[in-house]
């Protein structure tokens, strides 16, 4: 079965809000293993909702916006014309909607009552939540299912009504998705380091690659009809993988690096310091993003400058002049102060040369060093990151996390 998901409202063709209901709806649909075959944005217009329903080939189409009060809502009324269908009374929905408005002391007036009127060719679907009953529309073996665009109400319809109805009507296949979450090596370095265990994976797993700066996401798909075999299959081909990247898998779900660093130091009673330079305090904002952070994080020294290096961080001015403020004796120099500094147990320093300028022959534009350290023990590291400033930024600040996780679990 394909879906298709419509989104009504020109506040979203217009970038005031963010349709957050598409991204919702569209894994509960997976989880029932209904394909995604297309997501629409559209107006307001009643021609612009016609044109979209009618052109669609999905089996399946779920359609949220439009069903509010007030004049600007068509889509209860363009639904009814397209489906050749007559607005009744329908007293259940009347008295829910008086009960809910009274108990909120609002007075029910006419415009309120006239959302009880509803498709007669169209089972409605309750919404306990609102005034807004869904409907759920059959035209030449398709199913048109409109719900409120208000995200809350539209969860709740969904979970109580559609969903059950679509486990109850139709026998669809299982599919499973896997997210690993790998740092460390960018798109097309990981594909040739795993391309013997993609080309060996059974036939009903596929793997796409999703990469963002400093971050390439594996999503593994599985579909078959038994979803405790797919969950047997997709778990070994998964433990295989690990065995090959270990030290670059930092998540076996879609969740933030530095969530995964924090666990660690709140696990293991951890607290941890920052000097950076290029970074400017990403990672400290990234660290600190995360509830619970005053539990392992104490602060940090953004040294921009060569002479906040030398005065707060106390690199010799010999060593700035002669390495230079990107270098190996300099990072582990902040690595070391901000520790003792700052009375933590670990420590991460950073100074690169984020760019556009600064780069020179021996020192390109995107070189960073990195540097993470404890009382017995300091790891540094030298990147080539490239020559856009904001990836620069981001690819630094993971790659320093993804030292400090690696250096925590004695992995580096």
């Amino acid at each position: 079965m394909k879906a298709e998901l419509i989104t009504i409202g020109d506040e979203i063709l217009i970038g005031q809000i963010v349709d957050t209901n598409s991204t919702w709806i569209s894994r509960k649909l997976i989880d029932l293993g209904i394909d995604i075959w297309q997501i629409r944005s559209i107006s307001d217009k009643k021609e612009d909702i016609i044109n979209a329903i009618r052109s669609t080939k999905a089996d399946l189409v779920i359609i949220t916006g439009g069903l509010g009060p007030t004049s600007d809502d068509l889509t209860k009324h363009t639904l009814a014309e397209y489906f050749n269908s007559k607005l009744v009374l329908n007293n259940e929905v009347l008295a829910h909607i008086e009960q809910l408005l009274v108990g909120r002391g609002v007075v029910v007036n006419d415009m309120n009552r006239e959302q009880a009127l509803l498709p007669d060719n169209a089972e409605f679907l309750e919404n306990i939540s609102g005034t807004a009953a869904g409907m759920w529309f059959e035209k030449d073996n398709k199913h048109f299912i409109s719900l409120p665009g208000v995200p809350f109400e539209m969860k709740g319809i969904m979970r109580n009504e559609v969903i059950p109805r679509l486990i109850e009507r139709f026998n669809t296949s299982a599919i499973l998705y896997r997210t690993i979450m790998t740092q460390g090596l960018p798109e097309s370095m990981l594909a040739m380091k795993i391309k013997s265990w993609e080309e060996q994976l059974p036939n009903e797993i596929k793997l796409a690659y999703l990469p963002r700066p400093g971050i390439v996401r594996l999503r593994l798909t599985a579909e078959g009809d038994d979803k405790r075999i797919l969950v047997k299959i997709i778990e070994k081909e998964i433990k295989k993988l690990y065995q090959i990247i270990p030290q670059y898998i930092y998540a076996f779900e879609d969740i933030p690096l530095e969530k995964v660093v924090a666990d660690l130091l709140i696990e293991q009673g951890l607290t941890v310091s920052t000097a950076e330079s290029c970074t400017g305090g990403q990672i400290s904002s990234m660290l600190t993003s995360i509830s619970g952070s005053s539990a392992y994080y104490h602060g940090s020294i953004i040294s921009y400058s060569n002479s906040i290096k030398n005065k707060y961080l106390e690199v010799p001015l010999e060593v700035l002049i002669e390495e230079g403020a990107v270098s190996k004796k300099v990072v582990e120099q902040m690595s070391k102060v901000i520790r003792e500094k700052l009375t933590t147990n670990l420590s991460i320093a950073v100074s690169g040369i984020a760019g556009p300028d600064g780069g020179t022959k021996d020192k390109p534009v995107g070189t960073v060093w990195i540097s993470v350290s404890s009382d017995n023990k300091t790891v540094s590291k030298k990147f080539l990151f490239g020559e856009d400033r904001g990836r620069n930024i981001t690819r630094a600040s993971l790659s320093a996390l993804n030292m400090l996780r690696l250096f925590i679990l004695n992995k580096i």
